[in-house]
């Protein structure tokens, strides 16, 4: 049985932190979706614009040798991507685990046969501090 992995996220100003989930999601499943979160999505989840646009953040995951595929997300709940991909394992990172939109991501997907696998959140390095970095330096 082909095990299908969903590692969704903004992917914006790439990092290594981004890498090592892509990296650690891949050795998890047999097929590895990544999905690019959509540019009005991290508005209104994160009251802000990504530096980078959809179009090269999505050439940048696809380049990624990791990645099987890299889809647009256009959803703030991650569970709305699971009816188009069928999905068995989604990947985030451990900031939201013990959340209340991990618990219920977790409820959700347990009631189709997915589960969602934390990894550890990098915290020397992020898009925020990247971010804060370039807007200190100019």
């Amino acid at each position: 049985m082909t095990v299908i992995g969903y590692a969704p996220g903004v992917y914006d100003l790439f990092h290594v932190g981004h890498l090592n989930i892509l990296t650690r999601a891949a050795e998890c499943c047999d097929h590895l979706i990544a999905g690019v979160v959509t540019d009005d999505v991290v508005m209104r989840a994160k009251n802000k614009a990504p530096v980078v646009p959809l179009a090269e953040r999505l050439a940048i995951v696809r380049s990624v040798r990791y990645v099987d595929e890299a889809v647009p997300d256009p959803f703030v709940d991650k569970f709305q991507m699971w009816p188009r991909l069928k999905f068995d394992v989604l990947f985030k990172g451990d900031d939201w685990r013990g959340t209340e939109k991990g618990d219920a991501l977790e409820a959700q997907l347990a009631e189709v046969g997915a589960r969602v696998v934390y990894f550890p959140y990098t915290l020397h390095t992020s898009s925020t501090l990247l971010r804060k970095m370039i807007l200190m330096s100019s």
